[in-house]
């Protein structure tokens, strides 16, 4: 049994997972999904990662998912847990000393054009799933904008970059070429858009247990 720790992207909530946390614990694996602090204006990485560390408890066999976002945070809890793998999910990927606010710019990030925000961010998800979204969504007012990633260099931990082959938000050109300019790394890839959890979560479940050792 693994534990999986789910970490929500920006603007996101544990609602994000309700869909995949079910497929995970069917599986037999335990989950954990915490929320991270992100409507406190004095929250940063370090409140972050406290946070996910408190969720996590005595709990073993780590593996830690960060979706977009997340990913900024997903790589600071190896740095205080034994975690066995780290995946990335249709991820912002950090490089140290960078802040957030400067990843667009340095990975010259281009969405896609055409579409609403929401189509950006949902294509593919059901649309009764869509009208419940806005429900919980939250305001991103926290501190960590502008901190510099802390990190000196990525954690010696096995990492897996899973990209969405419809994803809209973060097209896959791009982030094939994010993830090999910053972790030398192939992505795996799989069907559905950028909020892949709500869109296929079978199948992702599917894809994160297939990770694990055998």
């Amino acid at each position: 049994m693994a534990t999986f720790v789910l970490i929500h992207g920006g603007g996101g909530s544990s609602w994000d997972w309700h869909l995949l946390g079910p497929e995970l614990a069917g599986r037999g694996h335990d989950v954990v999904v915490p929320e991270l602090p992100i409507e406190d204006r004095a929250a940063g990485f370090a409140e972050f990662c406290d946070t996910v560390v408190d969720a996590v408890g005595d709990r073993s066999n780590l593996v830690v998912v960060g979706h977009s976002y997340g990913a900024f945070t997903a790589p600071l809890i190896a740095d205080k847990l034994p975690v066995r793998l780290i995946v990335l999910l249709t991820p912002m990927i950090p490089k140290p000393g960078e802040s957030p606010g400067d990843w667009w710019g340095n990975t010259a990030h281009r969405s896609a054009e055409g579409f609403s925000e929401e189509e950006q961010f949902y294509n593919g998800v059901p649309a009764e799933i869509v009208a419940e979204a806005s429900a919980h969504g939250r305001d991103q007012v926290s501190a960590e904008w502008n901190e510099p990633w802390p990190l000196g260099a990525w954690p010696d931990v096995p990492t897996r970059v899973l990209i969405a082959r419809e994803d809209r938000f973060f097209p896959p050109d791009f982030q094939r070429r994010v993830a090999a300019d910053r972790l030398d790394a192939v992505p795996d890839e799989i069907d559905g858009g950028h909020a892949v959890a709500l869109s296929h979560p079978t199948q992702l479940a599917d894809q994160l247990t297939a990770y694990l050792p055998r």
